[in-house]
C-alpha cells in the first residue's frame, strides 16, 4: 500500500509539475501562398517563435514550394520593405538557426521534378510525420 500511495503521489506530482526546462514549444508553418508579402510574413512569423525558443519546422506546399527551389520565381528572391529581406532569404535565415523546411509530398511529383531541384537541407515531408507533428500536444500551427 504505501507503494501504491507514493506512486501516486509521484504520478500526480509530475502531471502538475511545470515543463522541463528543455522542453520546447512547436511551431508548424504550412504556406500555400503565391503571394510575397504572405510569404514573407510566414517567415518572419516563423523566425520571431524560433528567436523566442520554439522548436520550427515549415512545410511548403503549392506554390509555396517555390521557395524551396534553387531557381525559385522572381518573387521568393526580391527584397521587400521595410527590412528589405526576401522571402526566400529569411527562410534560408531560419534554417541556418536550426529550423526546419520541407516541401509536401506532393509538390515534386505534380512539379515533374526531383530533389536536386531543392536547396540543400530542404527535403520532402513524409505524411506521417506531418500529421504526427501536427497532431503532438505543444504544437502551434499557423497556415499561410
Amino acid at each position: 500500500m504505501r507503494r501504491f500511495l507514493a506512486a501516486a503521489v509521484m504520478a500526480t506530482s509530475a502531471l502538475a509539475a511545470p515543463a522541463l526546462a528543455d522542453d520546447k514549444p512547436a511551431l508548424v508553418t504550412i504556406l500555400t501562398s503565391e503571394e510575397p508579402q504572405t510569404q514573407l510574413m510566414s517567415m518572419v512569423l516563423t523566425m520571431q517563435a524560433l528567436k523566442q525558443g520554439a522548436e520550427t519546422y515549415t512545410l511548403l506546399c503549392g506554390p509555396g514550394g517555390d521557395l524551396a527551389l534553387k531557381e525559385p520565381p522572381e518573387t521568393a528572391t526580391a527584397p521587400q520593405q521595410p527590412q528589405g529581406m526576401s522571402p526566400q532569404k529569411l527562410m534560408q535565415m531560419i534554417m541556418a538557426q536550426g529550423g526546419k523546411v520541407e516541401v509536401c509530398a506532393l509538390y515534386l511529383p505534380n512539379k515533374g521534378a526531383g530533389a536536386e531541384v531543392l536547396l540543400d537541407g530542404i527535403g520532402t515531408a513524409k505524411p506521417p510525420a506531418m500529421a504526427a507533428r501536427m497532431l503532438a500536444d505543444d504544437t502551434r500551427l499557423l497556415s499561410f
